[in-house]
């Protein structure tokens, strides 16, 4: 029996959850030497010092073999000449520092995890009982990593890259004398709050990096490399070595089960099926955003919707090395297919994917469409949706049913140039649809007709460019030849009154109740959630919009990211649970042991949305185990510019693939009824000056490419939770934008959720309303929770901004209520399911 001491402490760590005492108590009695955790500090000090990593809890072989197939999934190879997989016995020699001190994941909140063990490319190579390795070269690098450990560096300041041990001719000769085969591995990591740099060692290769590149190519017949990246850097050096390479696979950065998902597929374990979610363009330049990356105060997003292969396959295929969607297999798969039905709403597709190889495998069967160009210009071909088999034998064919309705097809008329003005529209046309296994690699199946110009949604204008910050941006323009070419024109501004927008949709003020409350009653049914916010006092409707203090606040479990609705004494004992929120895209992010997963880069790769959903399953039970309620993922930005430095936790530069991937993570996450929290809405695209950039988007090029990921997500698997960005949205902070969070998510998609800002905000008078700021600005936009709750502006007990401003006459009581509703609906989601 364990002390009252003792349970005090337990109980600090479960704060709201007894299903989770019981647990722990389970835990600290079966190995009390993790007693000292729980004793050694006082009650008000016991989350500001930090303390030994806890373990609670084993992974299950079900979670870990997932996190291998994922990471093995999303590896994409690019190049082979038959040297892969490795034949039974293979004397391998590894090269590369990179083989030892392995990049696992980036750095940041995306990647800071407590990880149980880490698999190195090496430990992976070790444990295949087909591979010999070169044992001289092996303790070679083993000696020369010991005697040079690297510098893991600190927030917003980590390498790179590490520095590349030397080779001599004759060390790369003697291990050629031993071996078979050659493997290089390079490793990359970016982070949150830096970016990737034009510069050898991070975008770039380094000279070392070269240096090995050439002798061991001049050495060995066979070289396999390997990229251990979260992020895409230059590759322009494949076509000065390709004729000494036998094969190249991006490896992403694969978390904890890294090597072991390298060597599963090297030989032959699992057959490669991952593809490219970014296009691989030859050089920096080359890609449309390479002039408007990276600005301290804003960015003009002259590319518009042309982005990543829209931009590529429309007005520059020769600047392409990799395209969108590639990537190859030890096997052949032949894809065949038809329109099987073809209405007004909907365009359906019977596939046949036959596996023509000697290895079993699985192929990503993509479709696209190719819009008629019409008055508003398009990208030359764009993804509708794709599908992933099951794993086929040798000669085995698989017959798939496969649709999308036609309103994917829609672009966004900002103007009204068909003569609809803020409205998706099918313009008239032929559109034709094509099946392939990337974006290059497809064959027409059929054609879509539309006869006349057709509404699909008709909407309102919102976060339209600022009338002071035009700019130009690309378009498609039709030659006389029906050639397409690059034009430019002004980008569309603003022309709604946003002050009236507001004061137009102000919500009712909820009726004040007089009596004794608890939540538990309006579980019950026996008063109204409504009665429940009429009898909270303004002190308390204030505390319900911001969190706790700063991150890891001892209402919740240790090492979290903040905690919100239940902060205050008087709420609690009202029956308002604290909610408890931990970081992040790659693995749980407590002081608890905790599963680090693939990179959301890698799991993306893979394609494969029933794994993705399968293995959030499995992260979801982590977070019933750990006692956190909210996972600050997945995290969905689109990669506008390969720089940013947080590529590595987002999906793709095509927002379908964001979309559906990020369905697929929530709706497993939430299986267990706690929730995910997509990030960051929206146009988080550069890490430098993320928290005063302007991001200067055209309000189509925001609706069809970078809010999109976001309305799929949100559509079809209803996260409770969504995270604001830092950023500015032509003109506007997203913790304080109006348009996008009350005019686009909650009245446009019908989002019913709760929304958090990023990890804290910029002070800011709205410019609309006096006595409106800060706090009072944000809860005016719709956003309902300031988290973590306490710096620079924002002390401990709030700013008091949101309390002036209603005595003020600037928000209204009802404004308080409505985000005081948000909050309370999801305390009582976690009450009931969790």
């Amino acid at each position: 029996m364990l002390d009252e001491t003792v349970m005090e402490k337990i109980r600090i760590f479960a704060k709201g959850n007894e299903k989770r005492i019981e647990q722990i108590v389970s835990y600290v009695e079966e190995n009390p030497e993790v007693l000292e955790h729980f004793t050694d500090l006082s009650q008000e000090d016991f989350m500001k010092k930090p303390v030994e990593t806890l373990k609670l809890g084993e992974l299950s072989d079900e979670y870990i073999k997932t996190c291998r197939l994922a990471a093995a999934e999303g590896i994409v190879l690019l190049e082979n000449d038959g040297v892969l997989p490795l034949k039974p016995e293979t004397k391998l020699a590894v090269f590369g520092r990179v083989q030892h001190d392995y990049f696992y994941v980036g750095y940041g909140s995306g990647g800071d995890v407590k990880k149980p063990y880490a698999v190195n490319l090496i430990e992976g190579l070790q444990a295949n009982p087909n591979i010999a390795l070169n044992k001289e070269l092996l303790e070679i690098y083993r000696t020369w990593c010991l005697n040079h450990v690297p510098d893991e560096g600190e927030w917003g300041t980590w390498p790179t890259h590490f520095e590349e041990m030397p080779l001599t001719d004759e060390m790369v000769k003697n291990a050629k004398n031993e071996s078979d085969v050659a493997l290089i591995v390079i490793g990359r990591a970016a982070g949150e709050a830096r970016e990737s740099l034009l510069e050898p060692g991070s975008y770039y290769l380094t000279t070392d990096e070269l240096s090995m590149l050439d002798v061991v190519t001049s050495n060995f017949e066979k070289v396999v490399v390997v990229l251990d990246t979260g992020n895409t850097i230059d590759m322009a050096w494949v076509e000065t070595y390709k004729s000494k390479i036998s094969a190249l696979l991006i490896a992403w950065q694969g978390g904890m089960e890294s090597g072991h998902a390298v060597a599963d597929v090297i030989t032959g374990i699992t057959n490669p099926s991952g593809k490219l979610t970014s296009t691989i363009a030859r050089n920096y330049e080359d890609y449309p955003t390479s002039n408007n990356f990276g600005g301290r105060v804003f960015n003009n997003y002259v590319e518009d919707i042309f982005v990543g292969y829209r931009y590529f396959e429309t007005f520059a295929q020769d600047k392409v090395l990799y395209p969108f969607g590639y990537g190859r297999s030890f096997s052949d798969f032949t894809i065949n297919g038809s329109l099987s039905k073809n209405s007004s709403t909907e365009v359906r597709m019977a596939l046949s994917v036959k596996n023509c190889g000697p290895f079993a495998g699985k192929e990503v069967v993509q479709v696209y469409y190719k819009a008629p160009q019409g008055v508003l210009g398009k990208p030359a071909i764009q993804l509708a949706t794709f599908i992933k088999t099951a794993l086929l034998k040798s000669g085995e064919t698989a017959n798939l049913a496969l649709g999308f309705d036609t309103a994917v097809m829609a672009s966004y008329d900002e103007t009204g140039a068909t003569g609809y003005k803020s409205a998706y529209v099918l313009e008239a046309g032929a559109y034709e649809i094509f099946v392939g296994s990337s974006v290059r690699d497809v064959v027409s199946v059929g054609t879509f007709m539309v006869e006349t110009t057709q509404v699909v949604e008709q909407l309102s204008e919102a976060a339209a460019v600022a009338v002071e910050h035009g700019f130009e941006r690309m378009v498609a323009r039709v030659n006389a030849d029906d050639s397409v070419q690059l034009a430019w024109e002004k980008t569309p501004k603003r022309t709604i009154d946003l002050k009236k927008r507001i004061e137009d949709e102000m919500p009712v003020e909820i009726t004040s109740f007089n009596g004794t409350v608890h939540l538990d009653e309006v579980i019950a049914d026996k008063i109204s959630l409504d009665e429940f916010i009429g009898a909270l006092s303004l002190t308390e409707l204030e505390a319900l919009t911001r969190g706790h203090g700063l991150m890891g606040s001892a209402l919740g479990s240790p090492g979290n990211a903040g905690v919100f609705g239940g902060t205050l004494d008087s709420l609690i004992q009202k029956g308002v649970n604290p909610i408890t929120t931990s970081d992040g895209p790659s693995g749980l992010r407590l002081q608890y042991e905790a599963a680090l997963l693939p990179c959301g880069t890698a799991l993306a790769s893979s394609w494969n949305m029933a794994l993705l959903e399968e293995l959030a399953i499995h992260q979801g039970s982590e977070l019933t185990l750990k006692g956190s309620h909210v996972l600050l993922a997945p995290g969905m930005n689109i990669m506008r510019d390969p720089l940013c430095g947080r590529n590595f936790e987002y999906f793709s530069e095509d927002p379908v693939l964001s979309g559906f991937s990020a369905s697929a993570m929530v709706k497993g996450l939430q299986t267990h009824g706690h929730s995910a929290c997509p990030k960051h809405f929206a146009c988080n695209n550069q890490e430098t000056y993320r928290n005063t950039n302007d991001s200067r988007v055209s309000e189509r090029a925001l609706r069809e490419i970078y809010l999109k990921g976001f309305e799929i997500c949100v559509k079809k698997a209803r996260p409770k939770n969504i995270m604001t960005s830092y950023n500015k949205i032509n003109g506007v902070w997203g913790h304080y934008h109006y348009e996008l969070v009350q005019t686009i998510l909650r009245g446009e998609w019908g989002y019913e959720g709760n929304i958090v800002t990023d990890w804290w905000m910029q002070p800011s008078v709205d410019p609309n309303f006096e006595n409106v700021s800060n706090d009072a600005y944000r809860v005016r936009a719709g956003v309902d929770v300031l988290m973590p709750g306490g710096k620079s502006f924002v002390n401990p007990n709030g700013d008091g901004s949101l309390v002036k401003s209603i005595e003020a006459g600037g928000l209204t009581l009802a404004e308080a209520q409505r985000t005081a509703k948000n909050v309370l609906e999801f305390v009582l989601d976690v009450k009931t399911k969790y």
